[in-house]
């Protein structure tokens, strides 16, 4: 779940560059999105995707997972919710990370749909608890549900004071999250690497130095990790490499990855494999637990988003 990133503002820039008004994409994408329900893309791959791969895979199978704010669009309670979620686990995922609450269902019942359909929630993205009894029904409903990860996905602040305020709430969250059997993250933007707090010093360093590294994990963004570095100065060319320099530093083990493309104009986030984030040489560097494939602002429909990033993944090979 990203924050911090105008989508319906992107959206609209993408359609004006390609000559589309909102209204005439919506109802194309519905169609498309019926072509996905009813049996797969149909040619909404990038043409490189058929071209056959040499090398070794990177990514297993079973370590892709997928951020369901990619398909808030296609989320509702009752039908909607299961029918998006049973063509997620037909396109091969075992594995959701859970976001906008459990739309009209109990922790329980929603594991007991998951079990059914052959999914399983491995994270979610929950904010810093406002007190002891809101903290305790998270982490009771994530262990609940399976969970392995527990990920705080944003926070910002230009105060110094608050950034170490949050780091210790979430060193203590993170250590009773440990008595549930649950990994406790922090997910990144742009802005933690951007943010001048005084006298040049960043929230990331802010985080890095004062969380708990045997408590407190990284879900570190490749998206954001990339354009912070842009926003910083990197050339492009360099951007891959700045977000492999950001884990080597980290005290804080990185054991999952947001995996989300970037378009090289305007910067727009893209479906996987249409941008120019070089995704081999990351992983090669460093290899996580968890590969969630996002995308705030699905270049199709969301469900397409979903496909092709699943293929992706599975089909990235070494060079």
């Amino acid at each position: 779940m990203c924050y911090g990133y105008d989508g319906d503002r992107a959206l609209d820039e993408s359609l004006a560059r390609r000559g589309l008004g909102r209204r005439s994409f919506l109802l194309g994408a519905a169609a498309a999105a019926g072509g996905v329900l009813a049996g797969g893309l149909a040619g909404a791959l990038p043409a490189s995707a058929g071209a056959q791969p040499t090398g070794r895979k990177i990514v297993p199978r079973g370590a892709i997972s997928i951020q369901l704010w990619t398909v808030r669009d296609a989320l509702a309670p009752g039908a909607l919710y299961d029918a998006t979620l049973r063509s997620i686990a037909d396109y091969g995922y075992t594995k959701v990370e859970q976001a906008l609450g459990y739309f009209g269902r109990t922790a329980a019942q929603l594991r007991d749909f998951y079990d059914e359909i052959g999914i399983s929630c491995s994270s979610s993205h929950d904010g810093i608890s406002a007190d002891q009894a809101s903290l305790e029904a998270k982490l009771e409903n994530a262990a609940t549900l399976g969970q392995r990860f527990i990920v705080v996905p944003f926070l910002a602040s230009d105060s110094l004071s608050d950034w170490q305020l949050w780091a210790e709430q979430m060193n203590e969250e993170a250590a009773l999250a440990r008595r549930y059997g649950l990994r406790y993250g922090y997910h990144n933007h742009a802005h933690e690497f951007t943010t001048d707090l005084g006298g040049g010093v960043t929230p990331w360093e802010v985080l890095t130095t004062e969380l708990d590294p045997k408590l407190v994990h990284l879900e570190v963004d490749l998206y954001w990790a990339v354009t912070g570095g842009i926003n910083t100065g990197v050339p492009v060319s360099e951007s891959e490499q700045f977000a492999i320099d950001v884990i080597d530093a980290a005290p804080q083990r990185t054991l999952q990855y947001h995996v989300k493309d970037r378009h090289l104009s305007g910067g727009d986030m893209a479906d996987l494999g249409t941008g120019h984030i070089d995704f081999a040489t990351i992983f090669r560097a460093h290899r996580v637990l968890e590969y969630i494939v996002e995308n705030d602002t699905p270049d199709v429909t969301p469900l397409q988003t979903a496909e092709v990033g699943y293929r992706y993944l599975t089909e990235l090979r070494m060079r």
